[in-house]
């Protein structure tokens, strides 16, 4: 669109207009010098006063035209063309111009249009090269249409010209003031209307030129243009026209409120982001990283995480969060750490399972030796899980003496599983915060130490070794037993909760394994989510075997000694095991072994030994004197003493049962600090021999007549169990029958008052103590005969198990049929022979 000379131009929003140059040029177009352009309304009255005029039409589309106000319009329309050429070859050059009520119309009709316009002006007419034309109008007068006289080949219609109603003199001030006052602060604060139309504004002084100019430039609807165009009053005019601008003004009011609080914070960031490049300058010189480096990095890395959707919020909050905090403030730290953790987690990150069965005993067989029935139930659950085809492992609790390899089995599994292997030492933590983790408030707080292990072992499926679990404390802070329930319970542990991270972290792939010496102290909700699997310790055949195939190859090694530099022969291997340890494991054994490795490298680069065979000389050298001495079995002369078989954590051990009595009232004593049980067999067995005394030629009197003391030697070694009952029974009829016990004969088995002997554990520790201790018969439950079944039969070449059902076959079994005078017997020679008198002599 072209502007033309002579006119100003002034748009708002989207709308352009052209107005005349001044007031007074418009009064004169009207020819009259009267101020305020009172001769313009004076024409419209006088026209009034006449009879309906006929006028062309020009349809516009887009905008009103009012009254004294200029515009450009380009006609295109084949039929607004010809009403154009029409009009402007008039001599007056007088044309009508009505609104369309739809722009969207393309060929209207009389019905389409409003009925109130404007006359108006054709002052230029340019054709342009398209063949449109553009016209330059101005408005003069309002109309209304009576009736369309035609409309083809354009529209012609029978108008009536409406009169103006003035205000008065006090009320046209008042109404221009408030205009103009308006109008300029919408210009000040609209920034795209020039800052020229201030001043053209304030030239106005015509009230209806005044109206028309700002309705003109009014961003508003064409409806509402029309609306003020068809209002009767000058005043309802400017009283509308008032009211749009209010609104107008309010709405860029708060815009400029908004744009004002926008740019302060701009400002700000601006001022931030200067200050961030000058400290990144600085901190570049200074060769530090800066914030940006390192928020980079942290994308680069979360870019390759396959995390849930939690974990990414989290992460991109903190991020956030990040860029808002003062490097300085301690809070950063707090917030670097988190994001660190975040993106150093194994989210979803699986090693890939190795279910092959021969492969995983292969590898169990070569690490362990021995454990057969431990190995069997690991190849059983490792078939499940292939079965299983899910990551989901179960809970498992190896529950065994110290020594005995249950941690390294853990990491046997895990080499089978061809999974990563992670531990935690559970022994003596009392805060739950080490399960579950600190919350960020604190200082220095961090994740539990389910989660540090994922760290370190960067695997989402671990064999997981949670060691000494029996050994849990709690006090005041917590209780870490309970947090563990969640950590191993299959139906919750996907959710796992640390209080640092607070996102659900999915354990349920990793395998745990629990390691305990004791079940005792295990909370029982923990031990109901585990399946334990209990690991008995080595006989000494085993150790003999772990010894030469794993300890001492080993510990060669680990001290620098050479194949053939040291020998030790299975015999001294047996005498360091029987002379030096005292345990169901091989950790003390292993200690030995390296000593012994320690003084023969000592040797080797001392004295230059080229070769060191270790015998009993030089294993006291190396090991000092024997620290235990081997419980052998010792042939007894007298009635009153029997052989038992006692398990204890370092395995299996013979325990003699004495027996003596002295004159007095049947009291009963025990001695050798035995536990509660151990008491009550004790009582059990006395109360059992003395009710049916008579069934093995006992009077009864004689309970009555002699207080019985029963002894167990090692009197500072507690002892406890019903499984001596049987031996203290045995060594009570003895005493009192005054028949020897068998030679060579040891016994367990619990007993009762009807004489029934029942089943106890630890059989397999208890027989093989006492074949190592030359026992050649062992009476045995007969409800344990399974227990024997589990044992290697080369184990019990030289021993003859026995089985039993009752007391009477065990005193049977035992008692031999040879009488040696014992208390009662001597106690009634000594009544039958007189005391020798005794007689003083005086000197």
């Amino acid at each position: 669109m072209k502007i033309l000379p002579n006119y100003h131009f002034l748009q708002t929003g989207s709308s352009s207009f052209f107005y005349c140059a001044s007031e007074k040029e418009g009064a004169q177009r009207e020819g009259s010098s009267a101020p305020g352009g009172e001769a313009a309304y004076t024409l419209v009255q006088n026209n009034a006063e006449h009879k309906s005029l006929e006028l062309l039409i020009l349809p516009l589309r887009n905008t009103v035209l009012y009254p004294d106000i200029t515009i450009p319009i380009t006609v295109a329309r084949e039929k607004s063309i010809q009403v154009v050429k029409q009009a402007y070859s008039t001599p007056d050059k007088i044309i009508g111009v009505i609104a369309q009520k739809n722009p969207e119309i393309e060929d209207p009709h009389g019905s389409d249009l409003y009925t109130i316009g404007t006359q108006a002006v054709i002052l230029r007419m340019i054709r342009m090269p398209d063949g449109s034309i553009t016209v330059v109008i101005q408005g003069q007068s309002r109309f209304q249409v009576q009736e369309f006289l035609q409309e083809e080949p354009y529209f012609k219609a029978k108008v009536l010209p409406l009169e103006e109603i003035y205000p008065g003199e006090a009320e046209t001030k008042a109404m221009i003031i408030s205009l103009k006052k308006e109008a300029t602060r919408i210009i000040e604060l609209a920034p795209n209307i020039p800052s020229e139309a201030a001043i053209t504004l304030q030239s106005i002084n015509n009230l209806s030129f005044l109206v028309h100019f700002i309705a003109s430039n009014l961003n508003i609807e064409l409806k509402q243009k029309q609306e003020i165009l068809e209002a009767t009053e000058l005043m309802s005019r400017c009283n509308i026209v008032l009211e749009l601008l209010a609104k107008e003004l309010q709405l860029l009011e708060l815009s400029e409120e908004i744009q004002n609080k926008v740019k302060s914070d701009l400002d700000k960031q601006q001022r931030d982001f200067i200050l961030r490049q000058q400290m990144k300058t600085i901190q570049d010189e200074l060769g530090e990283q800066s914030i940006e480096h390192e928020i980079e990095e942290f994308r680069k890395r979360a870019e390759a995480k396959k995390w849930p959707e939690a974990a990414q919020e989290a992460f991109e909050k903190e991020i956030k969060k990040l860029y808002r905090i003062n490097p300085s403030s301690p809070e950063y730290g707090v917030s670097l750490n988190y994001i660190d953790w975040l993106l150093d987690l194994p989210w979803q990150e699986y090693t890939q399972d190795r279910f092959n069965l021969k492969l995983a005993r292969k590898i169990l067989d070569k690490e362990h030796y021995g454990l057969e029935k431990v190995k069997e139930r690991i190849i059983e659950h490792l078939a499940v899980l292939k079965l299983k085809g899910n990551m989901k492992a179960p809970i498992l609790c190896f529950y065994g003496p110290p020594g005995v390899g249950k941690t390294s089995l853990g990491r046997s599994i895990a080499k089978s599983l061809n999974r990563k292997f992670a531990r935690i030492s559970l022994g003596g933590v009392r805060d739950e915060a080490e399960i579950r983790g600190h919350r960020r408030t604190y200082i220095g707080s961090m994740p539990g130490r389910i989660l540090q292990g994922l760290k370190k072992c960067k695997s989402g499926n671990p064999v997981f070794i949670l060691d000494e679990i029996d050994k849990v404390g709690n006090d005041w802070r917590g209780d870490p037993s309970s947090a563990l329930l969640e950590v191993l319970d299959p139906e919750q542990n996907n959710t796992f909760n640390d209080h640092y991270l607070e996102i659900d972290y999915d354990l349920s792939p990793i395998m745990f394994i629990a390691t305990a010496n004791s079940l005792e102290t295990i909370h029982p909700a923990l031990l109901d989510r585990m399946e334990v699997i209990e690991i008995n310790g080595y006989t000494l055949e085993e150790k003999m075997q772990i010894a030469i195939q794993h300890l001492v190859p080993k510990q060669k090694q680990e001290h620098g000694i050479k194949k053939g530099q040291l020998n030790i022969p299975s015999d001294i291997i047996q005498k360091i095991i029987e002379g030096y340890t005292r345990e169901s494991g091989v950790r003390k054994l292993t200690q030995q072994i390296a000593a012994i490795c320690r003084g023969a490298a000592k040797d080797i680069v001392e004295h230059e030994a080229k070769i060191i065979n270790l015998d009993e000389e030089l294993l006291i050298k190396y090991l000092g004197f024997h620290k235990f001495e081997k419980e052998t079995y010792e042939k007894q002369e007298r009635p009153g003493v029997a052989v038992g078989l006692a398990w204890t954590a370092v395995g299996g051990e013979i325990l003699f049962i004495e027996t003596a009595l002295m004159p007095g009232s049947g009291k009963l004593t025990l001695t050798g600090q035995l536990g509660e049980v151990m008491k009550e067999s004790a009582n059990l067995a006395y109360i059992y021999f003395k009710a049916n005394a008579r069934k093995y030629n006992v009077e009864t009197e004689i309970f009555n007549q002699w207080d019985l003391h029963i002894h167990i030697p090692a009197g500072a070694t507690p002892k406890d169990g019903p499984s001596a009952g049987t031996a203290i029974l045995t060594a009570i009829a003895s005493i009192f029958t005054e028949r020897l016990v068998k030679p060579q004969l040891a016994m367990t088995g619990e007993i009762t008052l009807r004489g029934k002997v029942l089943p106890v554990g630890g059989i397999k520790e208890k027989v093989l103590a006492a074949a190592r201790a030359g026992i050649q018969q062992v009476l045995i439950p007969v409800l344990n005969k399974k227990d024997i079944e589990e044992i290697k039969t080369e184990q019990l070449k030289d021993l003859e198990i026995i089985f039993v059902e009752t007391m009477d076959q065990v005193l049977e079994l035992s008692l031999t049929q040879e009488i040696v005078p014992s208390y009662i017997s001597l106690a009634k020679q000594k009544k039958e022979v007189p005391a020798p008198t005794l007689t003083s002599v005086n000197g």
